[in-house]
């Protein structure tokens, strides 16, 4: 899979943006900071995940006076080319189209646009709330295993729902409110433990990417253990500890049990990594993660995502540049940087970001 072409209107600071990358190899968006680098990466993860990768609302990627903003990307894959177009509205609904039709799964959105982004924000993977690791693993599924994603779907649906019933009950419980409620949690117990059983394999398959690629990249020895630390918010079987926490869901007028309260444990020589790990330590840590993630799609599936990597080097000394230079894997890669790049990346094109801006 490559990226051919991608148009952003109304998105960000942009009135009109075209960006072609370079089919092949790395393809470099300079500039000075501030200008929209970013935003273009911003833009491709959004038709593949429906969010931003910086943790910003939609609302944020519209640009300031417009109602809404256009994201279009055409992409190849073995020959046969691929239109994803999505529109962001931030008071609306927004949606995505594949090929003209609209799409929801999340499986479909993201072989549609399969990437691996690295960034400053990756971090948070280590040192941030557990929702940051189950969306690592959660946009992992939706490459790797399509039983899985669509349990994520499911998930996410039943506890919207499950959600609003706990906040029109008011505390109260009727026989309606009862009897629903009942529904609801099988629905959940059922999708949740197809999702957990799911990350749990994705958790182990990972295992054997992640050490290896934190050694090589921190310069140590495999110090890293993910396998076994997948770590639910319940014991037992997920129905049972719905039934427990009902009272207390009413009460709060929130769900408090379930696969959106996991979190997956990172450790360093048996040390929580998030608690106890240098920064540099965390950041090398992340960015194994993601590796990982890309080396398992690329040897499990027929996708090769195209990588995209925001201004990563200016957040790693040279030494873990080069480190993770060595680790890229071939294929279609956009990079962006204010900074000089470091040695030894072959660079296919360079492209200053206020080149692709177009007048409306």
């Amino acid at each position: 899979m490559s990226l051919e072409h991608i148009e952003l209107i109304d998105f960000r600071i942009f009135r009109v943006a075209t960006f072609t990358p370079g089919r092949e190899g790395t393809t470099v968006i300079t500039g000075p900071n501030g200008t929209g680098k970013t935003s273009v990466l911003e833009a491709m993860v959004y038709l593949g995940t429906q969010r931003s990768f910086r943790g910003a609302p939609r609302e944020a990627m519209v640009r300031t006076g417009t109602s809404r903003a256009i994201v279009r990307a055409e992409l190849q894959r073995q020959g046969s080319p691929t239109l994803v177009e999505a529109e962001i509205v931030p008071a609306g609904r927004s949606r995505t189209q594949v090929n003209r039709k609209v799409a929801h799964a999340r499986k479909h959105l993201a072989t549609a646009t399969p990437c691996t982004i690295f960034s400053p924000e990756d971090l948070a993977l280590v040192s941030g709330g557990p929702k940051v690791r189950r969306e690592l693993l959660d946009d992992a599924l939706s490459l790797l295993d399509a039983e899985g994603a669509r349990a994520a779907d499911d998930v996410e649906r039943i506890l919207r729902q499950r959600a609003a019933l706990l906040r029109q009950a008011g505390g109260r419980v009727s026989a309606d409110v009862a009897s629903t409620l009942d529904v609801w949690d099988e629905r959940l117990a059922h999708a949740g433990k197809i999702l957990v059983a799911a990350r749990e394999r994705l958790v182990t398959a990972l295992d054997q990417y992640v050490g290896p690629a934190y050694g090589r990249l921190a310069g140590v020895p495999d110090q890293v253990l993910i396998g076994e630390n997948y770590v639910r918010s319940w014991e037992g079987e997920l129905l049972d500890a719905l039934a427990a926490h009902r009272n207390d869901d009413l009460r709060r007028g929130v769900n408090t049990v379930g696969p959106h309260r996991d979190d997956l444990l990172l450790t360093l020589e048996g040390r929580e990594a998030r608690t106890h790990a240098s920064q540099g330590e965390q950041r090398c840590l992340a960015l194994a993660l993601r590796i990982a993630v890309h080396h398992l799609v690329t040897t499990r599936t027929e996708l090769t995502p195209t990588l995209l990597l925001d201004d990563v080097f200016s957040e790693l000394d040279p030494t873990r540049s080069r480190a993770l230079v060595a680790e890229l894997p071939e294929g279609q890669s956009i990079l962006t940087t204010a900074a000089p790049l470091p040695a030894g990346i072959d660079v296919a094109k360079i492209v200053d970001i206020r080149q692709i801006v177009q007048d409306p």
